[in-house]
C-alpha cells in the first residue's frame, strides 16, 4: 500500500498517503460547532423513512421536499441511519469526500504532468482555506466537488486512452454531481469538453461525436431523478420546495438557475418573509472582483495570482508542442474551470463563503502542473524571473488580504510572508544569474524553487491550520473578526433544545405535529431538534404556495396542530388563513434588529 507503483518515484504514494491522512485529520478535528440547521433537519426527517430519503422531504412527514435537488443528502442520510443521528455521522460523509477528492486529483494531476504535478495539486487542494472550511460542515458542495474532479479524471483517462467506457463515465460523473448541486455541475463541461476537443486523439469528426455522447450520457442522468420525480403523481410524493406549481424542472433550472443572477435569491426571500436582514444581502455583492477582496479573497483568493500566472506560463511553455500534449491539456481544462466558475460567482446574486471550495481542484491543478514546469526547467534564467514575479505578486496580495487582526491570526504573519517571499525572489535571481555560466541547472536552483513554493504557501497554509485549530466551520473566513466569530457560532450552533421548546410542548395538547410555523428554517432547528412534525409554512422562504387553504383548514380542523408562528400572514394563503381564524395569544417579545419578527397563533379545531 506505501510502495510507489512502477514507472513513479519511490516517493510519491507515500507522500500523497501523508497529505491525505493530514486531510482527513484537519476535516473531522474538533467539527460540529456550526451546523446547515435547515439540512440537518431534512437528514433528520429522511432517517424516519425510506418515502422520505427517496423524495428528499424536508419535514417528517414528508409534506414538502427540500429546496434542491437531494443528492448529497442521500450520503448524509445513509450515513445517519448507520451510525445513529449525530452531529458527527453528518459531518463524515464531507470529510471522507473532501480526502477522496484529494487522492483523485493527484491521479488526474499526475497523468497530466507528472508525481510531482500531482502532489502540489493535491496539497494545495487539501490545504485550501475554502476547501478547509467546507470540508469541515454538512454542505453539498464537497460531493459536487469530488464528482466533479471525477469527470476530470475520466476525462483525462479518454484523452490518455481514448476508451469509449472513459467517455461515457465523463458523463455519468457531472450527471451524478448533478444530483448534489444542479446545475453548477453543469458549468463545468466546456472546460471538460475543451480539453477534450484539443488533446484527445483522432479525427475532429471522431471527437465531436465523443463531446456529443458525453452531453447526452450527462442530459439522460442528470435528468432521471427529476423525470421519476414528475412522473409520480402529487399525491404520492412531497410537494417541491422551490416552486410555485409543484413542479421539480422549476426548481431547478429557475429557482436553483436562473433566478440567481439578478434577482432575489432564496435567502433575500426569506429574509423579506421573517423582517430580518440577517439573509437579504450578499457580502461582498455582485463584483468584477468579488472574489479577490474582503471575506471571499480570504476564502479563495490568495493562490488565484499565481494560478492565472501558471496558466499563463503553461500555454506559452507548451505552445510548439503537439495538439496532444498532456500538460496543455491540463491548463486548458483547469484555467477554463477556474474562469467559468470565477465568472458565475461574481455575477451571481447568492454567494455564499463555501461556493469558493468548488474553484480550488482548478487552482491546485494549475499551480501543480506550473510547479512541475518550474522545476523540469529550473535552469532557465526567464522560468526564474517569472517565478520570482508570481512569488512578489502573491505574497503581496496575501498580505494586503491579511486582516489587521482576527480570530486566528497570528502575529507577524504578514511581516513572515514578506521575508520569505523577499528572500525566495533574491534565490531566484541569483540562480538565475549563476545559471550564465553553466549548461545544466544550479544546485542553488532547487532551494530556490523549494522557497518560492514554501512563499507561496505559507499564508494560505497558515489559514487552514487557523480554521482548524480555532473549530471553525463553512460559513467562518480564516482570520475573521471575533465579533463575526461569536455572531456565527451562535446563529449556526446546532441546539439540543431550541428557544420555548418546552412551552411549545406543552402548547402541543396531545396534537400529532409538535407546531406549524412559516418557513423551514423557523421549523428546522424543531425538527433537528426533536425528529417531530413542524409543518413548513409556504417552505424555506414562506413564499411558496403549500399547504394550500384547504389543506391547512382540514389539518386545524383535525387538531393536527394547535401552535403556529408566522411572520408574514401575506405571504401565502395559508399563513393568511390562520392570522385570520387561530387566536393570536402574544407577541414574539423579540426586539432584536436581526431575529425573525415572529407572531404566535393558537388553533382550535373550531379554528377549521
Amino acid at each position: 500500500m506505501w510502495r510507489s507503483p512502477a514507472g513513479q518515484p519511490a516517493w510519491a504514494r507515500p507522500a500523497l498517503l501523508v497529505v491525505a491522512a493530514l486531510a482527513a485529520l484537519a476535516y473531522s478535528w474538533q467539527v460540529g460547532s456550526t451546523i446547515e440547521i435547515f439540512y440537518a433537519a431534512a437528514v433528520r426527517s429522511m432517517t424516519q423513512s425510506w418515502h422520505n430519503v427517496l423524495f428528499g422531504a424536508f419535514d417528517p412527514a414528508g409534506t414538502i421536499t427540500v429546496d434542491k435537488l437531494p443528492g448529497a443528502l442521500w450520503v448524509q442520510a445513509l450515513s445517519a441511519r448507520l451510525f445513529g443521528f449525530h452531529v458527527w455521522s453528518l459531518m463524515l460523509p464531507q470529510a471522507v469526500e473532501g480526502v477522496l477528492t484529494v487522492l483523485v486529483l493527484y491521479r488526474a494531476v499526475r497523468r497530466l504532468a507528472g508525481p510531482l504535478a500531482g502532489l502540489t495539486a493535491s496539497v494545495v487542494v487539501a490545504a485550501s482555506p475554502a476547501t478547509m472550511t467546507l470540508n469541515r460542515g454538512n454542505i453539498p458542495d464537497s460531493l459536487m466537488i469530488l464528482l466533479l474532479v471525477l469527470a476530470a479524471d475520466s476525462t483525462v483517462t479518454a484523452i490518455v486512452g481514448g476508451r469509449w467506457r472513459s467517455v461515457v463515465m465523463v458523463g455519468v460523473w457531472v450527471g451524478l454531481a448533478f444530483q448534489a448541486k444542479m446545475l453548477e455541475a453543469w458549468v463545468v463541461l466546456p472546460a471538460l469538453g475543451l480539453a477534450y476537443l484539443v488533446a484527445a486523439g483522432g479525427t475532429t469528426r471522431a471527437r465531436v461525436g465523443r463531446l456529443v455522447a458525453i452531453g447526452a450520457v450527462t442530459a439522460v442522468v442528470s435528468l432521471s431523478y427529476m423525470t421519476f420525480v414528475s412522473l409520480t403523481p402529487a399525491s404520492q410524493r412531497p410537494y417541491v420546495d422551490g416552486s410555485t406549481s409543484n413542479s421539480i424542472y422549476q426548481q431547478v433550472f429557475d429557482y436553483n438557475g436562473f433566478s440567481r443572477v439578478g434577482q432575489a435569491s432564496p435567502n433575500q426571500l426569506l429574509g423579506r418573509t421573517l423582517g430580518t436582514p440577517l439573509f437579504t444581502q450578499a457580502e461582498p455583492p455582485p463584483a468584477w472582483n468579488r472574489l479577490l477582496t474582503r471575506s471571499y479573497g480570504r476564502d479563495t483568493g490568495w493562490l488565484l495570482p499565481a494560478a492565472v500566472v501558471a496558466a499563463a506560463a503553461v500555454l506559452v511553455a507548451r505552445r510548439r508542442k503537439p495538439r496532444t500534449d498532456l500538460p496543455r491539456a491540463g491548463a486548458l481544462l483547469w484555467g477554463t474551470w477556474l474562469l467559468v466558475l470565477a465568472v458565475l460567482f461574481s455575477v451571481s446574486t447568492t454567494m455564499n463563503s463555501y461556493y469558493a471550495g468548488a474553484l480550488s481542484p482548478a487552482v491546485a491543478g494549475l499551480l501543480g502542473i506550473g510547479s512541475a514546469l518550474a522545476w523540469e526547467r529550473r535552469g532557465e534564467a526567464r522560468v526564474a524571473v517569472v517565478t520570482a514575479g508570481t512569488v512578489l505578486i502573491t505574497v503581496g496580495y496575501a498580505t494586503w488580504l491579511l486582516p489587521t487582526g482576527g480570530t486566528g491570526l497570528p502575529t507577524g504573519l504578514g511581516a513572515a510572508a514578506i521575508v520569505l517571499g523577499l528572500v525566495a525572489a533574491l534565490a531566484l535571481m541569483w540562480s538565475a544569474l549563476r545559471q550564465r555560466r553553466r549548461t545544466g541547472p544550479a544546485p542553488e536552483a532547487a532551494i530556490a524553487v523549494a522557497l518560492a513554493g514554501a512563499a507561496l504557501l505559507l499564508v494560505p497554509a497558515v489559514a487552514s491550520a487557523s480554521v482548524v485549530a480555532q473549530g471553525l466551520g463553512p460559513f467562518d473566513t480564516p482570520f475573521q473578526s471575533a465579533g463575526v466569530t461569536r455572531f456565527v457560532h451562535t446563529v449556526f450552533a446546532p441546539q439540543p433544545s431550541p428557544p420555548a421548546l418546552a412551552d411549545i410542548e406543552a402548547a402541543r395538547r396531545g396534537a400529532p405535529f409538535l407546531m406549524a410555523a412559516q418557513t423551514s428554517a423557523v421549523a428546522a432547528p424543531y425538527i433537528y431538534a426533536t425528529g417531530e412534525e413542524v409543518l413548513p409554512l409556504g417552505g424555506y422562504t414562506g413564499t411558496i404556495p403549500t399547504p394550500t387553504t384547504a389543506a391547512t383548514q382540514a389539518m386545524v380542523a383535525a387538531g393536527d396542530f394547535h401552535l403556529a408562528l408566522v411572520a408574514s400572514p401575506g405571504a401565502t394563503q395559508s399563513a393568511l388563513f390562520i392570522a385570520r381564524h387561530c387566536l393570536r395569544v402574544a407577541p414574539s417579545g423579540n426586539n432584536a434588529s436581526v431575529a425573525p419578527r415572529l407572531r404566535i397563533y393558537f388553533c382550535t379545531r373550531s379554528s377549521g
